[in-house]
Formats: structure tokens, sequence, C-alpha cells
């Protein structure tokens, strides 16, 4: 399974997308190393979008604070201060390979509206059809919490999604998730992951560094489940080794491979799965959960037994079981005042309702994905 799984991802790899950690980008000369590995990744024909942390780290840097603030205001003062230097050393290391960097400054915003979100997908296009390397942060020196990733592995599987990359790789400063021995110390490295099951969930506890960075392997195990849940793989591996990519591109037994849960998602799947705004809920009985899930249907009003929120018809909707728990999102027909009205109505009464041009689906199995 792990020699066949990850030369699976390899064949799969069209476009990657690369992240690497504040704590790896410590000088010019690691910066350079991981423009080494990005060259490599485009010679063997693929596309590559890295995604960067460092910026406020450099603002540390620049500015001699050892450790990072808590106050917004004084994060954002440092992202500003490091984001220029941060590209300039970017772009320096790339035109030594013989190809222009580009810089993308991100907030979750730019990717919650439909039109927004197609602007940034078309302008990464670009810049890959002119043979220029997108770099990616997230905008440090404006964005609120509101308006936050909430860390780069997720804005990295992000837009992994976003693009339709089969291939993630997280480069940090540990070689892959660990096993626990049984007094819960970290012991061997897990290899491939096939499930993000509660089980491997639990061993991310406690791996958390904040000094200088946010995130740890909870949040590179929320970025494996976007990309493997849009049908991708992600790749963990130790970033702190000069020849990780080069070794990652010869399919070598390093890090963690998460494997795709199923078939690709389309692209407006992608789309109101993992970032759309949630505007709203529909709570189901057990006959349209079975059907849902089970069975690949739709979701009909005779199933829908609440309706919480309210939406749009277009909108957002996350759909949940008889106990509340959330298990699908989708697209609504209707509006939440038109649902209220059709909860529990069968196809003769939704007609005499709204008229006999009306959806017989309050979600179309066409715009719903299962969580």
């Amino acid at each position: 399974m792990n020699k066949k799984g990850r030369s699976a991802a390899l064949a799969a790899s069209k476009q990657v997308i690369i992240k690497a950690g504040t704590r790896l980008l410590i000088d010019r000369e690691s910066i350079a190393r991981l423009v080494d590995g990005v060259a490599a990744i485009r010679k063997s024909g693929r596309k590559v979008l890295l995604v960067t942390s460092g910026a406020v780290g450099m603002g540390m840097e620049t500015l001699k604070v050892k450790s990072r603030p808590r106050e917004l205001a004084k994060i954002q003062a440092l992202a500003a201060v490091g984001q220029s230097a941060l590209m300039a050393i970017y772009s320096a290391e790339c035109k030594r390979h013989g190809f222009e960097a580009a810089q993308l400054l991100l907030t979750a915003a730019d990717l919650r509206q439909r039109e927004r979100y197609l602007n940034v997908m078309n302008c990464i296009n670009a810049l890959w059809e002119s043979g220029v390397l997108p770099i990616v942060n997230e905008n440090d020196s404006v964005s609120v919490n509101e308006l936050k990733f909430g860390d780069n592995d997720t804005l990295a599987g992000l837009l992994g999604s976003l693009t339709g990359s089969n291939l993630t790789v997280l480069l940090t400063t540990v070689d892959g998730l660990k096993n626990r021995d049984e007094n819960g110390k970290l012991s061997d490295r897990i290899s491939v992951v096939s499930k993000l099951s509660d089980d491997i969930l639990g061993l991310a506890g406690g791996t958390d560094d904040s000094k200088f960075s946010i995130g740890g392997m909870e949040s590179k195990l929320r970025a494996a489940n976007i990309v493997t849940s849009a049908g991708g793989y992600l790749w963990i591996a130790d970033g702190r080794e000069p020849d990780t990519i080069e070794r990652l591109l010869k399919g070598e037994d390093i890090g963690t491979l998460f494997l795709p849960k199923g078939r690709r998602l389309s692209g407006h799947k992608r789309w109101f799965t993992f970032f759309s705004k949630v505007s709203g809920r529909l709570t189901v009985d057990a006959g349209a959960f079975n059907a849902i899930v089970n069975s690949g249907k739709s979701l009909l009003p005779a199933g829908v037994t609440n309706v919480s929120g309210e939406f749009k018809r277009g909108d957002t909707v996350e759909i949940a079981d008889s106990y509340g728990i959330p298990f699908a999102r989708g697209l609504v027909n209707y509006t939440s005042a038109e649902c209220i009205k059709l909860c529990g109505c069968h196809s003769d009464q939704i007609h005499a309702a709204m008229g006999s041009d009306c959806e017989i689906e309050m979600v179309h199995r066409d715009n719903l994905t299962l969580l």
C-alpha cells in the first residue's frame, strides 16, 4: 500500500500545492533550499503553487521580537514589516532558477464569495500559464478573526481544493504523523493513512508550538480532511531535510501520506462544501438520512423535520440527522420561509403549495455533498 499509494499520488499530480511553515523559513539559505525543491517539481512538468508562512516570523527577526505577540495590531504590524522582505528573497531565488514569482495575499472573504473565488482561481491559472510561481500567504496585515483561515495548513488545503490539485504537501518540522505508545509518548511514524478515523485524529493532541507560529498536527489533519474529502492526496513531510521534495518526487517512503476519501468533487461542489458560508440548517428524519447517505438520493421535503436560520434560494445549508449532527451540505432550492412551509410535504402537496413548475427536491443530489 505504501509504494502503491505514493505512486498513485505522483501519477495523479499535474498540479502540486506546497506549504512551508514559519519554522522552516529561518534564513535565506532555508528559503533557497525550498525554492530548489519547487524548481525540481517544475522541472518534472508539474505546476506548483507555494503557500508560505514566515511574514510574521521575518518581521519578528527584523524588529528583534522574541515571541509572537497576542495583540492583533502588533501581529499585523509584524506581517507588514516581514512580507516585503520575504517576497524579495523569494523573487531573487526564483530568478536564480529562471522563473518569476508572484505574490497573492488572501483573506477568507476572498474565497467565500463565488465571484471572488473564481477571480482567485482565474488569477492562479493565468500565472501558471505564464510560467510564474504563485506564492500565497494569508493577508495577516489586514485580517481580523472573522476573515482569517486560521492557519496556512488550512489555507493550503483550501487552495488544493480550489485549484483541483491532486497533491498537497505540508512541509513541517516533524517526519510525519506519529503513533503513541502505552504511555502516550509519540512513537513510530505512520506511513499511510487511508481514513481519518477518531483514533487518527486523537494522535494530534499536544503538538502545537505557538512561540513563532500557529498550527500543529491538529491543523494539518484539518487540512488533510479538506484535501482528501475533495478527492486529493495530502502528504506531510519533514522540510528540514534539504532533499525532501526530491525524495517525494521519487515516491520514497517518507512522511505520512493521506489517501483520498473517494472520487474528486466537481468544482462547484468543492466551492459550497469548503468555501461558502452556511446560512441555515435542515434537520431530517431517519428515512431521509438513509436515502441520502446510503442510496445517493436528493433531499425531499417529506423527510425534513425542522428548518433553522434565514436563507435564500441557492444559499448553502447544512443537513443534520435527527440527533442534530451535520452530515451533508448543499445548495437549497427554496427560501427558509418556503422550507418551513414545505416540511413533511410529499410531491403532490409541493405542487399544490408552490405551483406545477417548482422543484420536487429541497436540495438536489447534484448540489449536495456528504461531510
